[in-house]
Order: structure tokens, then sequence, then C-alpha cells
């Protein structure tokens, strides 16, 4: 089955290369809830727990947005089949499969914002074979830390863009999942792209060399901003820094990889063990990935109560409170109202080999109903620390995978 799935692999990349598509861009928002800080915690961990160390010269693109319903995760809009179906699915760097619910779906499928779609109402919908029997279709299974879902593999023309036909792309032959039955816990999306390092994930179906997006703020969940792969997502001028990806563990070949050396809060530069975000090459374990479906920022537990201790030394006015019971979150402090605004704190610096990436308070502490907290956790033991989107808000990020670096700058996303 894996070298019949490789062969239809590189034929979905040569149909993608050879489709000429100019360029394509897709839409991106930010969820948003009630229980925001609370249920993003909840799915974070979910998914952190069940974390498994497990050339073109087109430009495709595709809208992307914070998800009212889905918390803490970003949503892109894209079409499938021939008439083409929209439907919004998260975004995710973690993962590979590209995947949505088909109709018909057993009694184990979860309510989305768009009609399922039918394979046989596309007229170009094809099953793909794993193997020389014609009728051997391609199944699976696949587990996330936040649900799972199965079906089978198909083919299929995807669309990128905007709602004018000028500003689309069709591209032919793209390997995805027709689930037809999943976990509950998708609200706000109709599946997910996997944007990850794998076969079958996005990025390496259209042979992008690179794509990059640029991540509206937190609470924002009004404002668009565009995730852009091939040619076009480029990042220029003036306060870049790039540094260099670490080459995945042969058990996580899907995630990407950095080298994070050290953080400072304001000025000073916190006493975290030069080694603590260190990928052990002979079993996998450790390192730090960089995950858009993962919300807030989880460390080794040796550099965590650095960061912990940092801040709490810098609050002085407020006291702390236990909310992790509601939030999930291990520090966070009482305002005197829920219309309080929090005192000044310094930014964060988060010290990459070759580049730093500054954070302002408000993408390191979060605001929630009277509530102020330290939007990181620590993290799994022998997991990979993880830095999740929400310290990625309002930052242009490009993933340059033909040169193997990240690039990223402060931007205003909300305009991006």
């Amino acid at each position: 089955m894996a070298s019949s799935l490789a062969v239809l692999i590189s034929l979905v990349a040569c149909a993608a290369l050879a489709s000429g598509v100019a360029g394509v861009r897709v839409e991106l928002a930010r969820a948003h809830s009630s229980r925001l800080v609370g249920d993003a915690l909840r799915r974070d961990m979910h998914r952190h727990s069940a974390r498994r160390l497990a050339t073109s010269g087109d430009t495709v693109s595709a809208p992307t947005m914070k998800d009212p319903a889905n918390l803490g995760e970003y949503l892109m809009s894209l079409a499938i089949g021939t008439p083409p179906r929209s439907y919004p699915a998260i975004a995710d760097t973690g993962s590979d499969l590209i995947w949505t619910q088909c109709a018909p779906c057993s009694d184990q499928c979860f309510q989305q914002p768009t009609p399922l779609y039918n394979p046989a109402s596309s007229t170009t919908f094809s099953p793909a074979t794993c193997d020389t029997s014609p009728g051997n279709l391609c199944s699976y299974n696949y587990t996330y830390g936040l649900g799972w879902t199965a079906g089978i593999l198909g083919l299929e023309t995807f669309t990128f863009g905007g709602s004018s036909p000028a500003n689309q792309a069709r591209v032919p032959g793209i390997a995805f999942g027709c689930s037809n039955a999943s976990s509950d816990n998708w609200s706000g999306s109709s599946g997910l792209v996997g944007l990850g390092r794998g076969s079958l994930s996005l990025v390496t179906q259209l042979g992008a060399d690179k794509f990059s997006y640029c991540l509206t703020p937190f609470q924002d969940t009004n404002s668009t901003s565009t995730l852009l792969l091939g040619p076009s997502a480029s990042l220029n001028g003036r306060g870049v820094g790039s540094t260099s990806f670490v080459t995945s563990p042969a058990q996580a070949l899907t995630h990407y990889y950095v080298n994070l050396t050290g953080i400072s809060l304001g000025a000073t530069a916190l006493s975290i063990p030069a080694d603590a975000f260190a990928l052990n090459d002979t079993d996998g374990t450790g390192g730090i990935i960089i995950d858009s479906g993962t919300t807030f920022t989880y460390m080794v537990d040796a550099a965590y109560q650095h960061v912990r201790a940092a801040v709490l030394s810098l609050v002085t006015t407020l006291p702390t409170t236990d909310a992790s019971a509601t939030t999930g979150l291990d520090l966070c402090f009482a305002l005197p109202s829920s219309t309080s605004a929090p005192p000044a704190m310094p930014s964060m610096t988060l010290h990459f080999d070759g580049a730093d990436m500054v954070l302002p308070a408000d993408s390191y502490m979060i605001l929630d109903a009277g509530l102020w907290c330290l939007a990181m956790q620590t993290n799994i033991p022998g997991l990979p620390s993880i830095l999740g989107n929400y310290q990625q808000q309002n930052m242009h990020i490009l993933y340059d995978v033909g040169q193997e670096t990240l690039s990223f700058a402060p931007a205003n996303c909300g305009t991006f």
C-alpha cells in the first residue's frame, strides 16, 4: 500500500505542477468562543497529549479567517469538486491529510456549517486505489489530538481563491480524504487542510517550495488574511528574521522543527538551560515545532518555570488567582473588573538560531472575563515543545521549504 500511495502522490504532484495556475489566495480568519481560553486550552491538551512523534512558477493562495465556533483555530476557505462546493477547513501545519465529510455519512458525523460534499454529484471525483487491484480503495483512520476521522482517499479538483472566477485557480487531481465517520469536536469547520511536510499535505501536492500566512489577532473574529502557497509567498524588507529548520526526526517527518536557543523578558535573559529545547537525534524526543493548529505555546518544564517566574515577578499590582478550572492555564491574575486594563508589560523575545521573534505583551498574556493569564503552559515530557498560533498572531510567517528556513516579521495581519 505504501509504494502504491507514493506513486499516487507523485502523479498528483505532476498534475498540480502542470495545471498552470497563476496564483491562488486563501483567506484566513480566527475562531472565537464565549469560553475562549478554557475551551482552547482543553483542545490543545487533547491535541498535545495525543501527539505521537509518529518547482513550479505557480502560486496558490487561500483566504483564511478565525472561526467563531472553533475556538483557537484558523480556518481557510476552499472549494471542492465540479461544480465547486465551498467549505471552511482548519489550516494545520502540524498534520498532512486534506479531508472533508462526504455524503452519505454514517451516524458518526459532526454538524458542519456547509452541506456535505457528495462525490456522486461531482464530475471530477475519482476514488484512489492503493494496489494493483482497481477495486481496492485507500482507506484511512486519522487520529489528531482533538479528534479522529475515517474514510477513503479520492482524487478531486480543488478551487482556491476569492468569489470572482478571475481570482480563482482550479487544481485537478488533488488527493484528499472523503470522511464518512468522525468524532464530534470539529465544530465551526467542515474538515481540515494539512500543511505539513508529508506526501498528502496540500503543500507537497502542489509542489510548493514555500508558503506564508499572517494570523489575525486572537480576539478579532471579523478580519481575514491570506495564506499563499508558491512563489508569491515572500517576505522582504526591514525587520525580517530568518532561522533554519532543524531536520525532522524519522518519528515526526510531518513537523517543522526550529532551534530555540533562549528567551528574554524585556532586557532580562532568562536562565533557561542551553539544551532545554534540543532535539534528541537518537529517539526523536524534545525539540520545538511551529504549529498553526495548536493555540497556546507549550514548553519543557525547565523553560516554562523560568518564564512563569519572570512574569510573576513583574506583575506586582494584581493578585494571582487559581483559574485553572475555567481557563486551564497555570498562571492567572485577577483584574479589578472585567473592563479593567492590565498593567504594562515588556515584550518577550524568543531567541532562535540567527533570529529573534519579539512578542508584545498581548501575544503572550491573554485577557478573559476579568482574568489576565500567561498564554503558555508546560508540556508533556518527551513530546516536542510547540510554538502555538496565539504567539504567531500579527506575525507574517514564511515557510521556505526549498531553502529549509522559517522567516518572520511583525505585521498588522488584519490589513494583510
